[in-house]
């Protein structure tokens, strides 16, 4: 019998995406934001006006990290220094693996459901709008 998973759902996602939004507008930085289900498939992405070209991508694959390894790309990425455990491990999965902060998975019951990442401040900013996404969740 197959196995069923709870996910992230667009409404979800589109909930998550206006909190990032307002949390980016009062920075006063341009974000990417994205969002992604419990297989680590988009389900909704933002390019706000004016946010940077070269943070479409990452932030996607923030999101998509979080989900893989169901820990923040901010964890994996203290993992990931010359001399730890995962030293390298951003070069798997061809480039798609980020590994500093602004992807967080998303738990509900327990259970990784998806997860969204945000790309175009610094790293402190970017996990506050991430962070922000989560927090608009019921």
């Amino acid at each position: 019998m197959p196995r069923s998973l709870q996910t992230l759902t667009l409404d979800d996602a589109k909930t998550m995406l206006a909190a990032a939004e307002a949390k980016a507008t009062a920075l006063g930085i341009a974000y990417n934001i994205a969002v992604v289900d419990v297989g680590g498939r988009l389900i909704a992405f933002v390019r706000q006006d004016g946010a940077l070209i070269g943070s479409i991508e990452l932030s996607i694959h923030k999101a998509f990290t979080a989900r893989i390894f169901d820990k923040t790309t901010a964890f994996l990425g203290g993992l990931a220094q010359p001399g730890s455990q995962l030293y390298g491990i951003q070069n798997s999965r061809e480039g798609d693996v980020v590994i500093f902060g602004g992807g967080i998975p998303v738990v509900r019951e327990n259970q990784v459901i998806g997860a969204v990442g945000a790309s175009a401040g610094t790293v402190e900013q970017d996990i506050a709008v991430a962070e922000a996404a989560i927090a608009a969740l019921p």
